[in-house]
């Protein structure tokens, strides 16, 4: 929470995991925890609400409809803007944790049209991104969590901006993982276009909800 200069609620939506949210074909089960907890956000008085892992693009329909405060349920909603802000002969770049697990529901839940300008890649598919893996799959986790940072970053460089190369054409890309963000900064010292993220969705959430004050003269 102390990475973004807004306050932040945290919940745990309790009976969701990452198995029953990105691996299980049928994730209906999903989706009472998640109404209940973007529910109880209302209640603590939240402004908006943000999901984290990007597959919860799944929902984005069926949780905005449960509440009356605006719902952001994955990075991949910025991917139409994406879109619109480059030549229609170019392609916006989504790059995922895992492309096995992308599905055109994923994608069309969050108002993207199947078959447009943007190409998918993953970024730990084919077991790359080993280091970044320690903190999020169960069976390769140290105790505490833990992975050293610059090496991941490394990882995660080589993969996106090989993903990058392999399309000349690219002219943004959309990185849909939660925990692509602290290595964006970099990605884009490398490749030196538009990147979107998780944390572009939450600085963009928290923008539309407590619009800012304008100074000077105006």
């Amino acid at each position: 929470a102390s990475g973004y200069p807004f306050p932040i609620q945290y919940e745990i939506a309790s009976g969701v995991d990452i198995k029953k949210l990105v691996v299980e074909p049928n994730k209906i089960m999903c989706l009472p925890p998640l109404i209940r907890t973007a529910q109880k956000f209302v209640k603590l008085g939240s402004r908006a609400i943000i999901a984290e892992c990007g597959y919860f693009a799944d929902f984005q329909r069926e949780v905005a409809s449960s509440v009356k405060i605006p719902v952001f349920m994955s990075s991949l909603l910025q991917v139409p803007l994406a879109q619109q802000l480059i030549a229609a002969d170019r392609v916006v770049g989504i790059l995922v944790a895992n492309s096995t697990y992308l599905t055109d529901h994923h994608l069309e839940s969050v108002g993207i049209s199947l078959g447009s300008n943007y190409v998918i890649g993953g970024a730990m598919d084919d077991g790359r991104c080993i280091e970044f893996d320690h903190l999020w799959t169960q069976d390769l986790r140290t105790n505490p969590p833990a992975a050293d940072y610059a090496r991941a970053e490394s990882e995660f460089l080589s993969v996106a901006v090989e993903f990058y190369r392999n399309y000349p054409e690219m002219g943004a890309m959309v990185l849909e993982c939660t925990g692509f963000p602290p290595f964006a900064r970099a990605l884009q010292r490398e490749i030196n276009i538009p990147i979107f993220s998780w944390g572009t969705l939450m600085d963009y959430a928290y923008s539309v909800v407590v619009h800012r004050e304008y100074y000077g003269h105006v």
